[in-house]
């Protein structure tokens, strides 16, 4: 049998080395950071060495809130934010839509990329400081949001910019970086090599957000998970590959493209490591079976909504209808993933393609 392949990095990522060797090491020294006995004492300076290191990494010189993860991170800042009015893309992560389900949905356009111009007038008629939350890059499709022109205008109204990052890798720039736009910024631990039940808020100003007591300087309750924070640190410390995986995710795009297959969003601006594909004929839990069976991981959209298969709501936001909706499956990229693995992934795609086809001429022929 030949090894599996794991191609469902943007669900979960595994932990790497130096992020399980830091963890072990927090365990072993652990106790309270919030004691203040020797013990909690050196827990409390391990505890901080390692937020500083991960606003490091993500430079960022402002506040960060240690969170249980990017959900709780989003529902931190939609639920405690001192704005008079939520604005949310429509296709925005589940962890967003159930944190804020009164909030106003702002369309996307056939690529899924926020309509600026609603925007700017939704803006306008509602009551300020709007809080505006937006993905840097969707977790179904990869498509990457102009964040510094959505910046730009809640900035003119007086409002403030939330960005879900949690599929952002370490290291991403240019123009659209949501360290240089954003005023609070979703982090996820274990989508970066780190462990499960970490994340952050970057938090521009602390004054944005009421506090409610406890931890975290009084805006989070609950005892501070120092092991895992470790362990988050040091994975964000091991550089991701970006123009590695953007030259495979592109010869993955070209060999779709050439096996009749269609790629979301082709033509949009998307993350290095996500891609969405569709092979007409053939409903998404079928194709996810077929690879399965044939050692390959894969996913259905995003991991919080594809246990149910119900029909993916960012590609209604972008025009899809169900049927072809329903015959879409994510692809995403870690660091352990090679050019190898992308071709074994291709040859499984055009197996299970040449089936649907001979399986539709047959119906052909027979009526």
């Amino acid at each position: 049998m030949p090894t599996r392949l794991y191609l469902d990095h943007a669900a979960t990522t595994p932990m790497l080395p130096p992020a399980r060797a830091a963890m072990e090491q927090g365990l072993a020294h652990w106790a309270n950071p919030s004691s203040l006995h020797a013990e909690g004492r050196a827990a409390r300076a391990a505890l901080e060495g390692a937020r500083a290191a991960i606003r490091a990494a993500y430079r960022w010189p402002h506040e960060l809130i240690l969170t249980s993860g990017a959900s709780e991170a989003i529902a931190l800042a939609l639920g405690r934010t001192q704005a008079e009015s939520r604005l949310v893309a429509a296709v925005e992560h589940d962890a967003v839509l159930r944190a804020a389900p009164d909030a106003v949905r702002l369309p996307v356009d056939a690529d899924g990329r926020i309509d600026l111009a609603v925007l700017e007038a939704e803006l306008a008629a509602l009551p300020a400081p709007a809080l505006v939350a937006v993905q840097w890059g969707n977790s179904e499709t990869g498509v990457l949001q102009p964040l510094r022109a959505v910046a730009e205008r809640v900035k003119a109204a007086g409002g403030w910019l939330l960005v879900d990052a949690a599929q952002m890798p370490v290291g991403w720039g240019g123009d659209d970086a949501p360290q240089d736009v954003a005023d609070l910024i979703a982090l996820s631990g274990h989508k970066r090599g780190g462990p499960p039940g970490i994340g952050g808020l970057l938090v521009r100003d602390l004054a944005m957000l009421l506090p409610t007591g406890g931890q975290e300087r009084g805006y989070r309750g609950g005892t501070e998970n120092m092991p895992a924070a470790l362990g988050f640190a040091a994975a964000l410390a091991v550089p991701e590959a970006l123009d590695a995986m953007a030259a495979m995710r592109a010869r993955l795009d070209g060999a779709v493209r050439a096996m009749e297959g269609e790629v979301v969003a082709d033509t949009a601006p998307r993350a290095p490591h996500i891609g969405s594909y569709r092979l007409p004929g053939l409903a998404a839990g079928a194709q996810l079976i077929r690879f399965d069976l044939a050692g390959i991981a894969v996913s259905a959209g995003s991991a919080c909504s594809s246990g149910s298969m119900r029909p993916s709501h960012v590609l209604g936001a972008m025009g899809w209808d169900g049927a072809a909706a329903g015959e879409v499956v994510r692809v995403s990229f870690g660091h352990a993933t090679t050019p190898a693995d992308v071709e074994r992934f291709i040859t499984a795609w055009a197996a299970i393609a040449r089936e649907v086809r001979a399986r539709a001429g047959e119906a052909v022929g027979a009526a």
